[in-house]
């Protein structure tokens, strides 16, 4: 078998509009297209020995065991590594359960599409059950625990941790789109100027001051005491000889730390003696070069955290132990709380397993223990010196038992500190009597303290800590979201998107839109290219100066990745016609119809889908959408368009030579259509169809009518305004049109325009595409002998595929199956044939230059046009 391609949905996708993480490997069976699985003798056997509880897969059969039954009765191998797929990543703690196998549209070759939690570990699972599948096939021995140990690995390097995953829980719970920033903890929540951002536990309302001071175990003492807060009697040393002296101050049992650290690191606790408290010292100075000496505070140790000021919780933490039974070693005891089914590897459940390191055998030392000691029956063994949850610890919850004092106490501490987000540790022997009564202390204060105790602790209530935390970031009433609208489609998109972006700024938005030409904030260019992309959507959402998004969302990336957002407003979707078919496993134009259906779907509810009801297949998109339904029509008589106004429905027409808005059967015209510069006086009728949906998006906006009628009117067609959208140049004795029409049902837009047009010979610059069917580059052909008295074949700069000598027979092939006489002038250099067209351009004449690389080809007529106008006023 050979896998061809292994790609990650992260967002609504051609394979599914809800499920938004799926891995989609495109796969070639090879010879096994002809060995079903029934054919294989002894596969069933050998896969339910391997998965026995894939006998819960219940597949098409819709019962227990239907997986089961599908292979017993014959099906094919993409099928099962599909099947493998999922039960590998379940086993490895990451339950997924979505799955479907389908044909490439070559023999042999199918997308295995299946759920995946997080991204890295389900690639590594497509290419693990391939490899587990052919294992299956040839009966050889496969290490199956390997995997599932490397999954858990990956998941635990990749995965937000689980303080930030609450958080980012609590957010979708909410609606909140969030989009992660880093591979750590960096993530934004909110879109564009409505974001907030979080890093585990602090956020970007989280006092820098207050982190600084919480770092700083000196200050936070020093401002703790000030306070007459109850804290511990300590001092800070950097050398041995100051260690003496401080301890002969304090006396024994004491606490050696660092004065900034976390997790533990470099805290050894109940230091009884000299001998002892050296090399606790110098675990210390690991981690930094100042040390605390504390006094030792005998009690229980206690979580208090504090939300916005707020005591929202409380834990009482317990450090890894064991408890004998008078017959168990140490290493059996651990075996056997490592089996509690709460404990996992790394976060992956409620309780972390109790790990054998350096520390351990050095806490066994220290209490004259071994690994092989057997302790007596309810002999209590600490093994690890901190109760952090990561280290094996566990947590009781005591929210409830606080005694009023210690939360007014706790609360003080958080505003003293200046933290939002505050974890206090306190020692006391009960949390229930206010602390100085216990002669309890506080002995540390936390920024960015993790909220899993809190989340599911081993004992007592759980606390939704994470949802204070996002009450505080975004109180009711509070956005967290900008308008957001998408437009797909295979002609006019970038046209469409520009207008709209046009108006919102027109109305005060801060606007940020992609095009097929770049990314643009505030209506300067950010970036370069083709940017319809996931990445390119989220470059916008992510800008915290935006408050309006208009996003061109392409065939490519959505095949590639998905959506970069999971809803939108509205969406647009302006035609769909055979372009791009043999690409990604898109055949047909009805696949290439499904791809763009994508964006309509994802509308909100209370949004609106804006769709082409002269275009059958966009049409018919409205059955699968959830928002309002507006549409958009050339002929006023279209019965759909009718049909949708008697039902009250919203719509925009072109009638009578007007742009108009219908609202049920009222008429608002908002101008006529020889007043909107992108139409050429009406002569670009496909101009027209891609201003009908920009003014609905204005007025479902809210925008008046007379705010659209000014904005499209305003918006002039020009290389710096629509780069490649109809760009006329007017030479001294012959014109240049400069446009992006790349595919037959682009040309065929142009050539009803050109057919209007003044200019003779008109002459046509056109070139085929790589990675379009031999018919796509016939059709140029055709359309371009229709249109044109002469024709000059270019070459795109990218060739995708084919060599340039294909691509040009192609597109001779189809001018001479329309005119085999029509004057024919082969330049592959786009320079060139530019080049050659003007400077051999007759009185009268007009050019239509086709253009891929829209820059180049501007700047070079720009220069020409440049040149002319310094001989014409001697400059």
């Amino acid at each position: 078998m050979n896998i061809i391609e292994i790609r990650a949905m992260r967002g609504p996708n051609y394979w599914s509009v809800n499920r938004h993480k799926l891995i989609v490997m495109v796969l070639d069976i090879e010879e096994l297209e002809q060995r079903p699985t029934n054919t294989i003798d002894g596969f069933l056997d050998r896969l339910k020995a391997m998965f026995p509880d894939m006998y819960e897969h219940r597949c098409s059969v819709g019962e227990a065991g239907g997986f089961f039954q599908r292979v017993e009765e014959g099906t094919w191998i993409g099928h099962v590594i599909e099947h493998i797929a999922l039960e590998i990543q379940s086993m490895a703690g990451m339950e997924v359960g979505f799955g479907r196998t389908r044909g490439y549209g070559e023999e042999g070759v199918y997308n295995v599409v299946f759920t995946y939690i997080e991204e890295e570990v389900g690639r590594f699972a497509a290419k693990a059950s391939v490899r587990i599948a052919e294992a299956l096939v040839n009966d050889t021995e496969y290490n199956l625990e390997f995997d599932i140990q490397e999954m858990r690995e990956i998941r635990e390097r990749v995965r937000l941790g689980p303080s930030t995953g609450s958080l980012i829980e609590e957010a979708e719970a909410r609606g909140i789109p969030w989009i992660r920033l880093n591979k750590y903890s960096l993530c934004q929540l909110g879109y564009g100027i409505n974001q907030k951002k979080i890093q585990a536990t602090v956020t970007s309302q989280t006092s820098n001051i207050g982190v600084e001071i919480a770092c700083d175990k000196e200050d936070t003492k020093f401002l703790l005491e000030q306070a007459e807060v109850p804290v511990p009697k300590g001092e800070i040393v950097r050398t041995v000889e100051g260690m003496k002296d401080a301890i002969d101050h304090i006396g024994y049992p004491v606490v050696i730390k660092p004065i900034s650290g976390n997790h533990g690191r470099g805290i050894t606790t109940d230091v009884m003696n000299w001998e002892d408290a050296l090399p606790a010292f110098e675990s210390a100075k690991q981690v930094s070069k100042s040390v605390i000496i504390e006094k030792y505070i005998v009690g229980d140790d206690y979580r208090l955290l504090v939300i916005n000021y707020k005591l929202v919780a409380a834990a009482k933490r317990t450090a890894a132990h064991v408890v004998g039974d008078g017959k168990s070693t140490v290493r059996e005891l651990i075996d056997l709380v490592n089996k509690d089914p709460k404990r996992g590897y790394g976060h992956e459940k409620v309780l972390t397993m109790i790990d054998v390191n350096e520390l351990t055998l050095c806490i066994l030392k220290e209490n004259g223990k071994s690994l092989d000691s057997v302790l007596e029956k309810g002999e209590f063994l600490k093994l690890k010196d901190t109760a952090n949850l990561s280290t094996g610890g566990t947590a009781e919850d005591v929210t409830d038992i606080v005694h009023p004092y210690n939360i007014f106490m706790a609360e003080r501490i958080a505003r003293i500190i200046d933290l939002d987000i505050c974890g206090i540790d306190v020692m006391t022997t009960d949390i229930g009597q206010p602390l100085p009564e216990t002669a309890g202390a506080v002995i540390e204060v936390n920024a960015g303290p993790g909220f899993r105790m809190h989340l599911a602790p081993a004992e007592g209530l759980p606390r939704n800590v994470a949802g204070h935390v996002i009450d505080m970031l975004y109180p009711l009433g509070s956005n967290f979201r900008i308008p957001i609208v998408a437009v797909a489609g295979t002609n006019g998109k970038t046209t469409t998107t520009r207008l709209i972006a046009h108006m919102a700024r027109m109305k005060g938005y801060k606007v940020g839109y992609t095009t097929t030409d770049g990314i643009y904030i505030q209506n300067r260019l950010l970036m370069s290219g083709d940017c319809t992309g996931p990445a390119s959507a989220e470059f916008v959402l992510k800008d915290p100066t935006v408050d309006f998004a208009v996003l061109e969302s392409a065939r490519g990336g959505l095949l590639r990745a998905g959506l970069g957002f999971k809803h939108c407003d509205i969406g647009i979707v302006t035609n769909v016609a055979a372009d791009h078919l043999g690409l990604k496993g898109i055949h047909t134009i009805e696949q290439l119809a499904r791809v763009k259906g994508v964006i309509p779907e994802t509308v909100f509810p209370e949004g609106y889908s804006i769709l082409n009801a002269d275009d059958d297949l966009v049409y018919e998109m409205r059955t699968g959408i959830k928002s309002n339904l507006a549409l958009f029509s050339l002929d006023e008589d279209n019965p759909r368009i009718k049909k949708h106004a008697r039902n009250g429905g919203l719509s925009a027409i072109y009638e009578n030579g007007y742009i108009t808005i219908c609202k049920g059967e009222w008429k608002m015209r908002v101008t006529k259509a020889i007043n909107v510069p992108l139409t050429y006086e009406g002569k670009a009728v496909f101009m027209i169809q891609n201003v009908l949906p920009a003014v609905l998006t204005g007025y479902i906006r809210g925008f008046a009518i007379e705010d659209i009628k000014v904005a499209i009117e305003s918006f002039i067609p020009s290389p710096a305004q629509t780069p490649g959208r109809l760009n006329m140049f007017r030479f001294k004795d012959f014109n240049v049109l400069l446009d992006y029409a790349h595919n037959t049902a682009g040309l065929t837009a142009l050539k009803q325009m050109v057919e209007k047009m003044e200019g003779s010979p008109k002459i046509g610059m056109i070139a085929g595409i790589g990675d379009r069917r031999p018919e796509d580059n016939h059709g140029i052909g055709a359309v371009a002998a229709q249109m044109f008295d002469e024709i000059i074949i270019r070459q795109d700069k990218h060739l995708r595929g084919k060599t340039e000598e294909e691509l040009i027979a192609m597109i001779h092939a189809g001018i001479k199956s329309v005119d085999p006489n029509k004057p024919v002038t082969i330049i592959p250099s786009e320079h060139e044939a530019i080049t050659h067209a003007i400077t051999n351009a007759k009185k009268g004449s007009l050019l239509v230059f086709c253009s891929d690389v829209v820059p180049d080809a501007l700047n070079l007529v720009m220069k020409f046009k440049e040149e002319e106008s310094k001989e014409l006023y001697n400059v």
